[in-house]
């Protein structure tokens, strides 16, 4: 299987909820479907600095053809700025199946933070 880096989609604001919905050409996301992803600093890296899933709605099923990734607030705060890495395996098969893509996100540090009580 060969795999694909892919650098487009919003940057990922420290401290803020990140959304990116994803689309595939043919109809892979299967509904019921169960899917995992862990960002990191780069592949190598041996630290996990979040993690997405879909039991914990960190990766919606749109459609046949979409899928969507959130990160909430409290995932994304930790982060530094610079760029992060993610990519999914399907986890409903057996053995589970890595979707062939890997994502480099940027992370930025937003001018307007620290408003939480």
């Amino acid at each position: 299987m060969t795999t694909t880096t892919v650098t487009e989609g919003p940057a990922v604001l420290i401290g803020y909820g990140w959304r990116l919905q994803i689309e595939a050409e043919a109809p892979v996301f299967a509904e019921g479907a169960s899917y995992v992803g862990q960002i990191r600093e780069r592949p190598n890296a041996a630290e996990v600095l979040a993690t997405l899933t879909s039991a914990d709605q960190g990766i919606m099923r749109i459609s046949d053809t979409v899928l969507e990734l959130a990160l909430h607030a409290e995932q994304t705060a930790d982060l530094l700025p610079g760029r992060v890495v993610l990519d999914l395996v399907r986890t409903d098969l057996a053995p589970d199946l890595h979707l062939g893509f890997l994502m480099e996100l940027p992370v930025i540090l937003p001018v307007t933070r620290g408003l939480a009580p």
